[in-house]
Order: structure tokens, then sequence, then C-alpha cells
């Protein structure tokens, strides 16, 4: 059985055939070589405009109608310079005439068309329909392929939700000090143990859900703060400010922890002073999230690679509705994220 491979960028091979066959196929239909005779500038200038209509089209204009405005409107506009353009190109006269003739009925009333003029409005009907329809099988293309890759990313962060996420180094720290609190009867030990049960429910809900409420995700957050806190010494603080508008907001589970966990990750030291400063606020859809904490030199194994990851995953995510920012200077390392979580 024969096989075949598909073709890497369709709508490439759209433009080559409309261009280089499809479109001079129809401008031979009429009788081209006597006008380009007669009137080659006229002739050279048309054959130009519509492909530069149709390229302006394929490439800006139609594109501007998928994007937030006011992309719109300027596409709009230059929808009008085109129209105006060539109207002026169909009121063009290259022919002088002689009176008409009084011929009874309507067809005096009706204005007269040249086979030229006739020419250049099929043409624009033409150009103007292929450009339209092989930009939308391209915005489909692109679609299908994003929405792809959202479910391949959503299904490999649920695969590494447990691994990556929550590290077993972190799951034997937060039982070994569990353990420690209930063996010295610490009043903590039950709250604590509350977090930690809270943080493995969250954890199992957000395996089988696409999305869970930004409250939800806060509370996680706080869950995490304080199970990581427990071992902390007093050399670290942390400044955690929580502040949402509407709690029922969907959000992509498991999508601010990366950042939380790298400041206990690499932000804590035994020895020197330090703040972790942690902000969630949300107002009117847009959520907006930072964090800070210390940095020491040694950058351990994996420290890039979270942040590049969730940097990936809010692409596919909020393509055109984030903004991630991540800054270093001699002692701290800053992140600040924001999203429009509004439906498009």
């Amino acid at each position: 059985m024969t096989t075949y491979k598909p073709i890497k960028n369709p709508t490439l091979f759209l433009d080559i055939i409309f261009c280089l066959i499809a479109f001079p196929a129809m401008v031979f239909i009429f009788p081209i070589e006597r006008w380009f005779l007669h009137f080659p500038f006229y002739v050279v200038g048309v054959g130009l405009w519509f492909y530069s209509v149709y390229f302006a089209n394929r490439k800006f204009i139609i594109p501007c109608f998928f994007r937030p405005k006011p992309y719109p409107y300027i596409g709009v506009l230059l929808t009008i310079v085109i129209m105006i353009v060539t109207l002026a190109m169909l009121s063009v006269e290259l022919y002088e005439h002689e009176d008409p003739l009084e011929i009874p009925g309507l067809m005096p009333v009706l204005p007269k068309v040249e086979p030229y003029q006739e020419m250049i409005s099929a043409l624009f009907v033409i150009v103007e329909s292929t450009s339209i329809a092989v930009t939308l099988f391209e915005h489909t293309l692109r679609q299908r392929r994003l929405n792809q890759e959202i479910v391949a990313e959503r299904d490999r962060a649920q695969l590494d939700l447990y691994r990556a996420q929550i590290s077993p180094h972190f799951m034997f720290n937060t039982l070994n000090s569990l353990y420690g609190l209930f063996l010295t009867k610490n009043e903590r030990a039950l709250e604590a143990l509350e977090r930690y049960i809270a943080l493995m429910r969250y954890l199992h809900i957000s395996t089988i859900n696409d999305t869970m409420t930004l409250a939800e995700e806060a509370r996680y957050i706080s869950q995490y703060v304080g199970l990581q806190s427990l071992r902390l010494n007093e050399m670290t603080t942390v400044d955690i400010d929580i502040d949402i508008e509407n709690d029922n907001i969907p959000i992509p589970p498991m999508l601010l922890i990366t950042f939380v966990e790298n400041c206990f990750k690499h932000g804590v030291s035994p020895v020197d002073p330090g703040t972790i400063v942690i902000t969630l606020h949300e107002r009117n859809g847009v959520m907006t999230f930072s964090t800070r904490n210390r940095h020491y030199p040694i950058e351990r194994e994996g420290s890039r690679t979270g942040i590049e990851n969730c940097r990936r995953r809010l692409d596919l995510l909020y393509p055109d509705r984030h903004a991630l920012l991540t800054s270093r200077d001699d002692t701290h390392f800053n992140v600040n994220l924001t999203i429009n979580l509004n439906q498009s």
C-alpha cells in the first residue's frame, strides 16, 4: 500500500498554485494580448495591483480580523482603500467613444461596460475570494495545531504532576516534619496534617479536571507555603498576600506552583537571612502574580527548566493574553506574571 506524506505547508502550496497557474490562466481568458499591445503600463499595473492585493489580504488584512482591537478596524480601513483604488482603475477610460445612438428602452440609462472593466471586476472578486478562503484555511490549520499542542501539554502536565511539581524530597520532608510535630505533641500538628490532606486532595482532583477555580489554586498555594514553612528556621520569613475578587474564575491547575516551589528550592539558606514574598491578586478577570526571593550562587539542576516549561505552557494556554517577566539582580530573583483570565 502506497503512503503519501502530508504537505508541510499547504497554504504556501495554494499560494503558488494560484499566483503562478490559476491567476494567469484566468487573465488569458480575456484578450490580454491586444490590451497589452496598446496599453502596456495599464495592464502591468493592474496585474501588479492584484498580486499586491492578494498578498496584503493573506499576510495582514484578513489576519487583522482575528486579532484584538483595534486591528479589525485597521483591516476594514485597508479593505476600503483597496476597493477605492480598484474602482479608480475601473473608471479609467482607455477608449474614446462616439455619441451613443438613441435606442429606446433601458439601454441608454445603463452605463456601458468595456471588456477590460469586466476583467478587472471579475479578477477583483476572484482575488478577494481566494485570499479569504486560503487565509481562513490557514487559520483553521493553525487553530487545530494549537488545540493539539494544548491537549498534549495538558496530558504531559498531568503525567508529570506528582514528579515535577511535588517532588518526593518535599513529600519526605513534610511527612518527617509531621511526625516530629506529633511526637512532641506540638499544637500545630493537627493544622499541619489538615494542610497536608488538603494538598493531596487538590493534587488528586487536578489530575482529572482541566480547570480549577482561582480560589482553589490560591488555597493550594497557601497549603503548600504552610507545609514548606515547617522546615524553615528563623533565618527565613515568608510574606504571602492573596486578594481575589472573583473566587470562581477558572484557571488551569498547578499553573503557579512552580514559581512558588522555586522560591523555597533556591531562596532558602539555613545561615543567611532572607524573605520570600508571594502575591496573588485578581481584579475584573485580570490576575497578577509575583514572587521575590533571595538567590544564591549555587545553581541547582533543573532551576531553569521549570520556568521555561511554565513559559511554554502559558504561551499555549493564554496566547496574547499574558505577560511573564523574570529578573535577577545581585541578591534577589523576581517573577511577575499577568494573565487576562476573561474568556476571549
